[in-house]
This record gives C-alpha cells, structure tokens and sequence, in this order.
C-alpha cells in the first residue's frame, strides 16, 4: 500500500466524481477540484459562505454547494469554470438538496419540509411538490434513473408518489399501509419499491411500480422493529436489522424470510473465523520525542495486529440506558458486498465488532473484534474485500483470503473517521476530522515498511 500526502477538509465533504476522474474537497467556503491521478489542483471556486453539502452531478461535469444556513445552492462547471449558477430559496429556508439523475435538475427541499423545488438547469423551469414527509429516507431514485419515489404525509396518512424523472409527472400515487412511514428504497433492478414503519411499528412492504402491494412482513409485534434495511445488488436479497439485535433475509421469489442472522454475545461456531485485535505499544525513541510532546500524543506508538481466536470466544456487549432514547442495541449497519456474496453487518450494543456472513451458505463466515468502537465500514466495489475504521491511526481490510490492519504513516496522527473507495477498487479515500489522505491498494506487493500486520485463517 502506499499512502498520499494530506490535504484540508471541511466536515468531511470529500467525494470523487462518479467517472472517477477527480476528487472534489470543501475547505469552509472554499471548493477545490483535484486530479485523482496526480492530485494536482484543476479548478478552485469560492462560495458565498460555508458549504454544507457538496455532490457531483452524475456526468461528473457540475458540482452542487449547497449552504442550509442561508438558503443558498450554488452550482460550478467543471468545463466551463468562469460558469456558474445560484439557487436562493429565500425566507422559506432549504434543509436538503441533491440532484436528479440527469445531473441536469436539482431538488431541493424546505425547512419544515414544506415543499420540494425542482429547478432545470437547461431551461431555468421551476416545479413544485407538496407535502413531503420529514422522515429518515424520504426520497430514492431508481437504478436506471427514470423513476423517483417520494414519501408524503398528508391527512395524518402516509402516502408514496413515484414520478417520471425525464419530465416530472407524477406516474403513481397510492396509500401505503404503515403509521409512521420511515423510509421507502428502490431495489437495484428497479422493480420493487421497500417500504418500512417506524421503530414502534415492525412493518415492512414490498410494492411494485404501479403501486400494488406485493408483500407485508412482520416479524414480531409490541417492541421496537425495525432499525436497517438494505437490497442486496443483484436484487434478490432484502435483509432488515432489527432492534431486537437480529439481521432477517426475505427472498425475492416469494418475499418470506429464509434465514436470519443472530449476534450472539457468545461464538461456538468452529466455521466462523474470529479475528481480535491486538495493540502492542512501544516507547518513542528520543528522536521522535519532541515531536510527540509538540503535538500532545502519548509517548508510545500503538501497533495493531489480528489474532484468530479459537471458540467459543465471548464479546464485549455494552449494556443500553433504557431510561435514554435511541436506545444502543440492534443491528444499525448493513453492507452487501458488490458481488453479493456477503454480507456484513454491526450490532449497537456490539459497537466494536463487525460480522461477515456468507450469503450461499447462510452462516457465519468471519467476526472482526476491534479494540475501539467500528466508525465505518464498506466494501470494495470491484471485489469482496472490506474496509473499516475505528477512529485511530489504523486502516482495516477484510477478504476471504484473511485480515490485515496497516499503520496510517502521516505526521500529526491522522485519525480515520471515515472512508470511501473508489470506483474501482484500487484506492480509499481516508477521512479524518479536518484532513483527508487517499490510500493506493498494490493487491500483488506487500510493504511491510508501512506496518502491515496480515493474519490469514488456517
């Protein structure tokens, strides 16, 4: 592996574009557009106050700054730099804005959720939706980008609207059968919309692009239900983490669950390969003093490794205030990987452990136990291979073949909060809370210079 420099960011706003090419960072006001490949600077552009959200259009040629604070959307061309455009929605506010498919539309939604703006780059067109509802994941976009489904709340009922993107009218209303509608996504093969209820309510429902019902599932009832819900790539899985810290796979045939995942606090599956992390701190030499005192770390290095324990191994499990809301217990974090062979998953009340299933056999394939709390964790788009942090100086991969945890070399102790791969596989983006640095996979070399502890399953 071998890591870049560090660069400045602001709130994490750091995403590459969708063709790949560039890598767009938000520093306060400020925009600047970089070449992946060399990280030279393209284009730099000043906003009018400081970015709250920041997105690339999906032909990678326009870039959205939204500013939440002041109302205020501002779009740069990646082409035509001396070009821009602004948005102000004025006294009636703006909490969230994205683009549509076509990178040619931009939706933006109000405070208080009051209305959606749907603005035309192209012809400077304005359309209106009503009644969107404020809730966890109110909007998703087919695959394909023709359809957008949109959660409404109106009359003290939820409703789901599925309009067409290429002229904006509305394809489908229909009632949906929840109380308290939390969140609607498209299947990847756009043919199936998942409806979920709230926490209070277990429900899920499957409908179909005119709005039929094809299915309800239910699991249990007077408890907290249901906390994730994601499609596997290839559509034929939908697995939904509940509260009651439990992973359910319902099938595409039939829409009846198959299997379910369970997180025990106790490991006896000798099939499951268990990896715990291991820190080893070692003393600073005098060389290395003085730049420890000046940034106020300990005076050790901290080295991480994986050992595989044998079973039963038992887990750390943090008990939840049941006297606090947003209790921390059931599986909040799902991820298939891209070929939807895995699966894997995070239990709350299990902050520092990540479980790797295995989707053609139904089991347990892999259990990561990390020494701090898993801050993020995704897989590679080209291969079942997994990334994670924990918030300290380490990257974390996981594949089939074994783990591996790699010392992050920059100055200052750049910590990793979050990451992002990119499109193809050969490189992730590092997040810290104000830097970001990109980390380049080499999948035939290993450098043992940059601390790399592998562990392999016997």
């Amino acid at each position: 592996m071998n890591f870049s420099e560090v660069f400045k960011q602001s709130n994490q706003l750091c995403k590459v574009s969708p063709d790949g090419k560039y890598l767009a960072t938000c520093v306060q006001y400020r925009l600047v557009v970089r070449d992946v490949s060399t990280l030279q600077i393209l284009q730099l552009y000043t906003c009018l106050d400081q970015i709250s959200h920041m997105d690339w259009s999906s032909d990678s040629l326009f870039i959205l700054c939204a500013m939440y604070k002041r109302g205020l959307v501002q779009v740069w061309s990646l082409e035509q730099p001396d070009w821009h455009c602004k948005i102000d929605e004025g006294s009636i506010g703006l909490v969230s804005s994205r683009w549509s498919p076509d990178g040619r539309h931009i939706l933006n939604t109000t405070e208080f959720h009051l209305r959606v703006t749907v603005w035309s780059l192209c012809t400077k067109a304005v359309s209106y939706i009503k009644y969107p509802k404020a809730c966890q994941k109110g909007i998703d976009f087919s695959r394909d980008g023709c359809y957008m489904a949109l959660a409404e709340r109106r009359d003290c009922k939820d409703y789901v609207s599925v309009f067409v993107c290429d002229d904006w009218h509305l394809l489908r209303h229909f009632e949906t059968e929840t109380q308290d509608l939390a969140g609607l996504e498209w299947s990847p093969n756009g043919c199936v919309l998942a409806v979920w209820d709230s926490c209070l309510e277990y429900k899920v429902l499957l409908y179909s692009l005119d709005g039929r019902l094809l299915s309800a599932y239910s699991a249990y009832e007077w408890s907290l239900g249901v906390k994730s819900v994601t499609w596997s790539p290839n559509s034929q899985f939908l697995a939904i983490g509940s509260y009651d810290e439990k992973v359910r796979i319902l099938n595409h045939i039939t829409w009846k669950k198959i299997t379910q995942f369970e997180h025990p606090s106790s490991i006896n599956n000798t099939k499951a390969v268990v990896y715990k992390e291991v820190e080893k701190r070692t003393a600073v030499g005098s060389d290395d003093l003085s730049l420890h005192i000046t940034i106020g770390t300990a005076l050790y290095n901290t080295r991480s490794k994986y050992e595989i324990c044998p079973s039963p191994v038992q887990i750390p499990v943090v008990k939840p205030d049941p006297d606090r809301a947003n209790p921390k217990i059931g599986v909040s974090s799902l991820a298939f990987s891209s070929d939807s062979r895995y699966l894997a998953t995070k239990n709350d009340n299990m902050a520092s452990v990540v479980w790797v299933w295995d989707m053609q056999k139904m089991s347990l394939v892999a259990v990561l136990e990390q020494t701090s709390a898993v801050r993020c964790f995704q897989w590679d788009p080209c291969r079942p291979r997994l990334a994670l942090c924990t918030g300290n100086t380490t990257l974390y991969l996981w594949s089939p073949a074994g783990c591996v945890s790699v010392q992050v070399p920059t100055e200052g102790g750049f910590q990793v909060q979050s990451l992002n791969w990119h499109r193809s596989g050969d490189s992730l983006m590092l997040l810290g809370k104000e830097q970001l640095c990109l980390c380049y996979m080499d999948t035939d070399q290993e450098d043992k210079s940059l601390g790399c502890s592998f562990c392999l399953p016997s």
